[in-house]
């Protein structure tokens, strides 16, 4: 990679980061989806609720526990209430400030940071035994330094839980045509996706207002958190799709394309990083 481009890709990468942050600042301040604290229910059982698919190798108290990207008082206080010693980062002071409010109210000792998810300079090698990280790759234009980095903080063996938006979502129509949904963004492109308006209440499950989102392909999620030095064990596709549901809905376009993947990973101990994609080669 020439100096240029990669001084562009960093100056994009910067720009993506206080964008976003601004946004969800605003998300905040107007109450919108994805920032509500977790609830009496999720924290009945914890541990049922985090580790559905028994991902999670059975009891994690005491354990350090890093949410990576998931401020706004959930993440944080499920696995807090579970029994783990629990950091919370995030790039969005007000998300945060949504940590420190449930953590008063129900007694947690949460350590609460400021960071971008591909900066972690704060924490040393091999801090934490989980690493767990809610949709949020798609607010930035290059993941790779994200993996590399939670590969680095995480110990050997240690867990790395990751739900990202499915490109082939995030290729597809908001607003379902006479035609049915259509694939209106190419799979192949730069620069972030036509943005929604804040306050124009086009946001949903799918997209969030305000927001620069990327559209990142197979190879860059799951290719990149194999080259960071990960072995994925699991993979499922969140369940959303319901074929009875009224037509434009949520549930109608989940049945023709899933909105989430779902990603087990554990750091493998004799796995040398690698810092550029291997040459694609193809036989005779």
């Amino acid at each position: 990679m020439n100096r240029k481009l990669k001084q562009d890709l960093e100056v994009e990468q910067a720009l993506a980061r206080e964008h976003n942050r601004k946004a969800w600042n605003k998300m905040v301040a107007n109450k919108q989806c994805f920032t509500k604290p977790a609830k009496d229910d999720d924290l009945h059982d914890p541990l049922a609720t985090i580790n559905a698919q028994g991902w999670l190798d059975g009891n994690i108290a005491n354990q350090q526990v890093l949410c990576l990207a998931a401020g706004g008082g959930r993440q944080s206080a499920i696995y807090a209430a579970a029994g783990a010693n629990v950091t919370v980062v995030d790039i969005s002071p007000a998300m945060l400030e949504l940590d420190r409010q449930v953590a008063q109210q129900r007694g947690f000792d949460l350590r609460v940071i400021e960071a971008s998810m591909d900066d972690l300079k704060v924490f040393s090698n091999a801090e934490f035994d989980i690493v767990i990280q809610p949709v949020s790759t798609c607010y930035l234009p290059n993941i790779a330094p994200v993996f590399m980095e939670v590969a680095r903080v995480l110990r050997c063996g240690g867990i790395y839980i990751s739900q990202h938006k499915q490109p082939t979502s995030l290729q597809t129509s908001l607003q379902r045509s006479e035609n049915g949904w259509t694939l209106d963004q190419p799979y192949y492109r730069s620069g972030p996706l036509p943005m929604l308006p804040m306050n124009q209440h086009q946001g949903s499950r799918l997209r969030e207002e305000g927001t620069h989102e990327y559209l990142h392909r197979w190879e860059d999620i799951l290719g990149g958190i194999c080259r960071a030095g990960f072995v994925i064990e699991d993979f499922i596709e969140p369940f959303h799709a319901d074929p009875n549901a009224d037509r434009s809905s949520f549930g109608d376009r989940c049945h023709f394309t899933a909105p989430y993947m779902r990603i087990k990973a554990r750091r493998n101990e004799e796995a040398t990083p690698l810092t550029s994609k291997p040459p694609l080669v193809i036989p005779d």
